[in-house]
C-alpha cells in the first residue's frame, strides 16, 4: 500500500492563469501553496517575476517565495531540498501542499530525484569545480565541459543545477567513465504527485503575455531593475538572467532603445512559454486543462480530489 502523502501540482506557461485558479483551489481544499518558479525565489524581484500580491494570495500561505538573495546562485538541488521540507511541514500540520508554477525543471527534480552515483567523492576536485562555477560564466563553461565528456547527463541537467553538474564532472574525473554510464542507485521521492497543467490557444496566450509585459512596465519594472543594479547585484548574476531583467539591463546602460528592449522581452517571453509547454508534455500522467474553459476549475478539482481517493 502506498502511504506517501500526495502533493497537488498546478503547472503551466507564464500568463496562463495559474494564480487565480490555485488560490481558488487552496481556499476550497485547505491547501498551502509551494511556489515552483525559479525567479520568484528571489527577494527584491517582484514585478518582473509576477509574484502574487498579498491581495491575490487572499490569506493563503505561500512557501518558496523570497527565499534567496538576487546576487546568489540558487541550484535545483537547493530548491528540491527546501520545497520538500516545506511540503513535509504542510502535511505535518494536516494541510494539502499545492505546487504552483511553470519551472518544469523543478518538478522533474521532485518527481524523479537523480541519484548522485556510488563513486566516493573527492573534496579537492569538488571544491576546485565549485570555485570554477563561481567565476564569470563559470557554470556555463562547466556545463559545456560536461557536454563534451558526457552528453547524456548534460542533456538531463540544467546549466543552473551546479551541484549535479559538478558531481558528474567529479565522477568522470575520478573514473574516466561518464556519469551516465555509472551504476545508479534508484531514489524514491518522498511524495506522490498529482499533476495538472494549464494551456490555452497559442495566439491568445501570446496576447496575454504582451499585455502582461506592458502592465509590468507600467507598474515600475524599469525602476525595479535599476534598484537591483544600484544595490550591487551583478548584471551577470543568475537572477539577472531572468526574463524581464536581462532585456532591460542593456537599455539602462544606454546600449539599446526602450522599444528594442520591450520587443526582446515580449519575444523572449513568448519563446519561454512555448518551451514551458514543450517541457510539460514530456511529463507523464498530466491532466491538460484549457484555463479559459468555463469548467476549468471543475476539471482541476475533480482531478486532484480523485487522486485523494485513488
Amino acid at each position: 500500500m502506498n502511504t506517501k502523502p500526495t502533493c497537488w501540482v498546478l503547472a503551466g506557461p507564464t500568463a496562463s492563469g495559474k494564480t487565480a485558479l490555485s488560490i481558488r483551489l487552496a481556499k476550497a481544499h485547505d491547501c498551502e501553496i509551494v511556489c515552483m518558479d525559479s525567479m520568484q525565489i528571489y527577494r527584491g524581484m517582484t514585478i518582473g517575476t509576477a509574484k502574487p500580491t498579498p491581495e491575490e494570495m487572499d490569506g493563503v500561505p505561500h512557501h518558496m517565495i523570497n527565499v534567496a538573495e538576487p546576487g546568489e546562485a540558487f541550484s535545483v538541488a537547493q530548491y528540491q531540498e527546501m520545497a520538500e521540507a516545506a511540503m513535509a511541514d504542510i502535511v505535518s500540520r494536516g494541510h494539502q501542499p499545492l505546487l504552483v508554477g511553470g519551472t518544469g525543471l523543478y518538478l522533474r527534480a521532485l518527481r524523479h530525484p537523480m541519484a548522485m552515483g556510488m563513486v566516493t567523492g573527492d573534496d579537492a576536485i569538488r571544491l576546485q569545480l565549485e570555485d570554477e562555477a563561481k567565476q564569470t560564466d563559470g557554470r556555463y563553461k562547466l556545463h559545456q565541459r560536461l557536454e563534451s565528456v558526457d552528453p547524456d547527463t548534460a542533456a538531463r541537467l540544467h546549466v543552473n543545477d551546479v551541484r549535479r553538474v559538478v558531481r558528474a564532472l567529479e565522477v568522470y574525473q575520478l573514473t574516466g567513465i561518464p556519469f551516465s554510464k555509472q551504476p545508479q542507485v534508484e531514489q524514491e521521492p518522498p511524495f506522490n504527485y498529482r499533476v495538472a497543467s494549464l494551456t490555452m490557444d497559442r495566439e491568445i496566450l501570446y496576447q496575454r503575455i504582451e499585455k502582461r509585459v506592458d502592465m509590468m512596465l507600467e507598474a515600475g519594472l524599469l525602476d525595479e531593475v535599476r534598484a537591483l543594479l544600484d544595490s550591487g547585484v551583478p548584471a551577470d548574476a543568475q537572477a539577472m538572467k531572468g526574463l524581464g531583467y536581462k532585456e532591460l539591463v542593456p537599455y539602462l546602460r544606454g546600449e539599446i532603445t526602450l522599444d528594442e528592449a520591450v520587443y526582446e522581452l515580449k519575444l523572449g517571453t513568448r519563446h519561454y512559454a512555448k518551451r514551458q509547454l514543450t517541457w510539460m508534455r514530456r511529463e507523464e500522467d498530466v491532466l491538460w486543462v484549457d484555463s479559459l474553459s468555463p469548467d476549468a476549475y471543475d476539471q482541476l478539482e475533480a482531478w486532484f480530489t480523485q487522486g485523494e481517493n485513488a
